[in-house]
């Protein structure tokens, strides 16, 4: 069978003849199948399309193979692009994407060998790419085929690639002459590519294996083998950081002077340098010869420490510097590289690093500045407490009550509120009444807990809702503004921890004087009234021994001296003052107060008890492990910081976290306290 191919701008065309040769040697020929299609009209060039037709001869070839009952001896592909013949022939350059995609096809379904040049006057496939009129198209090479069907020859000729250099579908072979040289540290460079011990001796005994097959090499076992690969590896590791040393030993001279290996006495033992010293009988936990010397600052001395790290479940420095040790390894400045693993290992960050903080932030304006008291209001709720409500004939019914605490924020005054309930109308009426008896409140202050904030009604609890629409009328009335700590962060607010902690000591001491029987709403009401009078009667300064100062500074010297608006300093008096005017006297006790105040009570703010020194910012991005109060360690969710929020100086002490809980993502702001930063990414 002879298939021949051309192509024009209009078409391509592919047609196929078939030639019987009889008993007696004459020839018979005949049209098989043609096909002819229209050209791409997008910027295709001659060649291409010639490559196209070539194409499509060989989709006719496998076609009537497929489908005729006879048997083909020989199939021969024709064209009359050299260009395309040169394609086909190619064995040294490479194309573009185009030809290389059809050239493939055509070698698929047929040898370089049986494709052949043809002149364009005698290639019956040019009727079909260019059209012929339908009166000539019977005198016409399409049905009786070229007169060279009639020859029983093939002339073999070399199809070169046609003036490759110029040509855009080949693509340009840049020529790099260099002179290879292998270097044992070349190779050990590989070494830094890997992350952990077992992955880097697994890859490199893969690699010796193969070697040995190629060289044909009896096998080795795998635990044989891994131990050569190992040796192999350290002898890399030795070869680079110790060659002095190496090359020194093996002249059996002494090491270089400046070498951190002249006080540990090292020899050489089959190419590996090993730890020596006075006994020379061997280490038993070596085998039969010292350990081996590794320097701390190679990569192959931190995969080794590592994996020894992780052989003893991540346990300390002492324990991890043992089994190195006991491994048959040395590893020079091995503890501060053991530290450092330690350090930044992520599951011993887990299990066992502080939680985050940052230097303690400075004090509110509103604690440092002089002001009427109440001014500035810390508020917390605590309790309950069971009291009896009522007597009935069996007994009596029993209810609880709650107590909520307003602390000053300047002169550190206490009032304390009994509540029947948390609910938002009760908590309302209890602040009514404290601002009716301490006066107008610029700013209260609270932890964001459920007693003040929070959608109560789907958590099924009893609390106050401070969001809730009637206690933002009342707060909007009264000119004030109420200012939330973040969640979890009862450190934010000591002032009034701190009150409420002192309240239930003395309230414990209370009960155990009155019988809990007769403790009514009225009785814990007076308690409580004489637990505010004692906090407030507290020095809040040291008490000086000085008989000169026989007076305290307590919150009680200043308490009746309350007015609604805050009427700024008052005018210089002097002490002689007091005798003229019963008013006089007031206002002098109250600069006396003040003066104090600045010059004793400020002074004890001052310094910072904890977290004294600043540290880095957590950033977004950063892995951290949020602390759960209500599960162990093991089981504290990781999440990622979504957002900080830096304080006025600049350092951020509260951020919101990203974590996944139940199979959903939610997201938590919360203190940098109640975290535990694993790595930064």
């Amino acid at each position: 069978m002879h298939v021949f191919s051309d192509a024009s701008e209009k078409a391509v065309c592919a047609v196929a003849y078939l030639r019987v040769i009889s008993n007696k040697g004459q020839t018979y020929h005949g049209l098989l199948t043609g096909k002819s299609k229209l050209s791409p009209q997008h910027s295709n060039t001659i060649p291409r399309l010639e490559l196209c037709a070539a194409v499509l001869s060989t989709e006719i070839a496998s076609f009537v193979l497929k489908n005729i009952d006879t048997t083909i001896h020989e199939v021969k592909f024709f064209t009359d692009s050299r260009i395309v013949l040169g394609y086909i022939h190619n064995q040294t350059r490479r194309f573009h994407t185009y030809v290389a995609n059809r050239v493939q096809r055509i070698r698929q379904h047929s040898d370089p060998e049986q494709w052949n040049y043809i002149s364009t006057e005698d290639n019956p496939a040019d009727v079909g790419s260019r059209g012929v009129l339908a009166n000539e198209l019977t005198q016409s090479l399409w049905f009786q085929g070229p007169s060279y069907l009639q020859i029983d020859k093939t002339e073999k000729e070399d199809y070169s690639l046609v003036n490759p250099d110029n040509d855009s579908e080949i693509k340009n072979v840049n020529v790099i002459s260099q002179k290879m040289c292998i270097k044992t540290f070349e190779v050990y460079k590989k070494i830094e590519k890997f992350s952990s011990w077992t992955s880097m001796v697994r890859a490199f005994t893969v690699l010796r294996r193969a070697v040995r097959k190629k060289l044909n090499l009896p096998p080795l076992d795998t635990v044989h083998m891994n131990r050569a690969t190992e040796l192999f590896l350290v002898k890399l590791c030795q070869n680079t950081t110790f060659a002095a040393e190496i090359s020194n030993l093996a002249g059996n001279k002494p090491v270089p002077k400046d070498s951190c290996l002249r006080y540990l006495d090292p020899y050489l033992h089959d190419g590996i340098i090993r730890l020596g010293g006075r006994v020379r009988t061997g280490d038993a936990l070596s085998n039969e010869h010292g350990p081996i010397i590794i320097h701390g600052k190679t990569h192959l001395a931190r995969l080794l420490v590592q994996r020894c790290h992780e052989t003893i479940k991540h346990q300390g420095r002492h324990l991890t510097e043992g089994i190195v040790r006991s491994s048959g390894y040395c590893v020079i400045g091995g503890k501060r590289l053991i530290s450092s693993i330690i350090h930044s290992c992520v599951i011993c960050r887990k299990l066992r690093r502080e939680l985050e903080h940052q230097k303690m932030g400075n004090l509110p304006e509103c604690r440092t500045r002089p002001s009427p008291p109440f001014t500035y209001v810390g508020v917390d709720a605590f309790g309950p407490w069971e009291i009896t409500s009522r007597k009935t004939r069996g007994g009596s019914v029993n209810s609880k009550r709650w107590g909520i605490l307003f602390t000053c924020l300047t002169c550190r005054a206490v009032h304390i509120e009994l509540v029947e309930d948390m609910a938002s109308p009760t908590f309302i009426n209890a602040l009514r009444r404290f601002v009716a008896i301490r006066g107008k409140v610029a700013e209260f202050r609270s932890d964001r807990g459920t007693n003040f904030v929070g959608s109560t009604d789907a958590l099924g609890i009893a609390a106050v809702n401070v969001e809730s629409l009637s206690m933002k009328n009342f707060l909007t009335n009264n000119g004030c503004t109420w200012i939330f700590n973040p969640p979890h962060s009862s450190h934010m607010g000591g002032v009034w921890e701190r009150m409420i902690g002192m309240t239930r000591r003395i309230l414990d001491s209370m009960f155990l004087k009155e019988s809990k029987k007769n403790l009514n709403h009225d009785v814990l009401n007076t308690l409580m009234s004489e637990v505010a009078a004692i906090i407030n009667s507290r020095p809040i300064v040291p008490v000086s021994t000085d008989p000169s100062q026989p007076s305290v500074l307590s919150p009680y010297t200043l308490l009746t001296q309350k007015t609604e608006l805050d009427v700024g300093p008052f005018e210089h008096f002097d002490i002689k003052d007091m005798y003229k005017s019963h008013w006089k006297y007031v206002q002098i006790l109250a600069n006396q107060f003040w003066k104090k105040w600045h010059s004793q009570y400020l002074q004890l703010l001052q310094s910072r008890r904890k977290w004294i020194d600043p540290r880095n910012n957590l950033a977004e991005g950063d892995v951290i492990l949020l602390k759960d109060q209500d599960s162990p360690r093991n089981e504290w969710p990781m999440g990622i910081v979504q957002r900080v929020f830096p304080s006025e100086d600049g350092r951020v002490r509260k951020i919101e976290i990203r974590v996944v809980k139940n199979g959903r993502v939610v997201t938590y702001v919360r203190p940098v306290t109640e975290t535990v930063l694993l790595f930064v990414p």
